[in-house]
């Protein structure tokens, strides 16, 4: 087997959630040109059949599950969608996520726990999910971010905090699987990429915080698609219990 080799996903199953939008799509469109099939969840039913047709154009086959993360059922029925269409689950991509700029003082709890709900309780309940069907070898990266590690000046504990606990997560669950389960669970902390979420930040708000990045710009969503790959195929295969920052160098500022 060659290195490339190493990073092809032929015969195998990735589940993407918030498949609907940013680096969802785009994760989702970089499993399939390493030959996976795919199960795609968010909430929104048109833009997933958009993702959808975009995975089939590759040459890929790919069923979708409408539904939020937060709810235990949508897990349930993704990874039963899976099992009918396939017969394995073997990727998971935690991606799903909603944030909030709120100043602490003035956050309702309900806004709080809205982000809590599906940035972390929703990556736990997909994990337990695929966790009960996958095989050894298999891989779930939860996606975290840069500000689950440092602050970028803007008003965000919910998605702070929900942010550094998936990694927590993925540390626990690769001490309770990889060896027990052959399952690696790992993380991937993205800087600045242009997503729904980040097109709501406050104009030029990205643009000064460049400063911070030792790369000067931007990530691009290739960047991020190829450390999804890497921690989802055979060459990750020796990580476990990681988060990967891929993030400009940010966090060495």
């Amino acid at each position: 087997m060659s290195i490339l080799d190493l990073f092809q996903l032929n015969g195998r199953v990735a589940l993407v959630t918030g498949a609907s939008s940013g680096l969802g799509v785009s994760a989702a469109e970089g499993l399939a040109e390493a030959s996976a099939d795919l199960v795609l969840v968010a909430r929104r039913a048109e833009k997933l059949e958009a993702t959808k047709a975009a995975v089939e154009a590759l040459g890929r086959e790919c069923v979708v599950v409408t539904g939020d993360v937060s709810d235990p059922e949508t897990g349930t029925r993704a990874v039963e969608a899976g099992m009918e269409a396939f017969g394995r689950v073997d990727i998971l991509v935690n991606n799903a996520g909603i944030g909030t700029a709120h100043p602490a003082t003035r956050e309702a709890p309900e806004d709080f726990e809205q982000v809590i709900d599906v940035n972390l309780n929703g990556s736990y309940f997909m994990a337990q999910a695929c966790g009960r069907v996958m095989q050894p070898g298999s891989s779930i990266i939860n996606i975290s971010s840069i500000l689950g590690f440092t602050t970028a000046g803007l008003p965000q504990s919910a998605y702070a905090s929900s942010k550094a606990a998936v990694v927590a997560m993925a540390r626990d669950l690769a001490v309770q699987w990889t060896g027990r389960k052959g399952i690696r669970v790992n993380a991937i902390a993205p800087g600045f990429f242009e997503s729904e979420m980040t097109a709501q930040y406050p104009e030029g708000y990205i643009e000064k915080m460049m400063h911070r990045v030792p790369a000067g710009r931007k990530g691009k969503h290739e960047e991020f698609v190829a450390a999804v790959i890497f921690l989802a195929s055979d060459a990750g295969g020796y990580c476990t219990g990681i988060c990967l920052p891929v993030d400009g160098g940010m966090l060495t500022t």
